[in-house]
């Protein structure tokens, strides 16, 4: 196919970056939702950690790496200890305008940057945001296993709305 006009630079806007990352979000809450509470933080396969030590995990990142790319202040990766369903989900439920708020803060030439986060991961500030957004699917597809496992329908990985 012969394009017509010259092509954009980007492949997709700051805006619809970060409206894909929390449509994953959503999903990902939704599938820690599914957990039965007595099984949140216990259950595991293999040897791998629980649902809800992922799922902290991924809480721990999130906010901690946009405000990291903002900022170049990456000591505030702490993984949250909670191991209360209602707490975790709480708490998922506060970063998520936080994280908003501070991807509008981030100025664009930010993530072209080589940046170190939390002393191992250096690599471009959109490269960082990939990670983190590719660490939460594949953690959420473990919980997806863990949830067959258990007996309970997952939510349907392609309804992120």
């Amino acid at each position: 196919m012969t394009p017509t006009s010259a092509a954009p630079e980007a492949f997709i806007t700051l805006d619809a970056t970060l409206a894909h990352w929390q449509a994953h979000r959503r999903l990902t809450r939704r599938t820690i939702d599914a957990f039965p509470e007595d099984q949140l933080f216990t259950f595991s396969l293999g040897g791998m950690r629980s649902f809800g030590d992922l799922a902290l995990e991924i809480l721990g990142m999130a906010v901690p790496t946009a405000r990291g790319i903002l900022t170049d202040d990456w000591s505030a990766f702490t993984m949250p200890t909670s191991g209360a369903k209602g707490d975790l989900l709480r708490a998922w439920d506060e970063s998520t305008p936080e994280l908003a708020t501070i991807w509008t803060q981030i100025p664009a030439a930010r993530f072209h940057e080589t940046m170190t986060a939390f002393g191992q991961y250096t690599m471009a500030g959109h490269d960082l945001v990939l990670y983190v957004i590719d660490n939460e699917i594949h953690h959420r597809g473990q919980g997806y296993v863990y949830l067959r496992a258990l007996g309970i329908e997952p939510p349907p990985f392609y309804d992120r709305s």
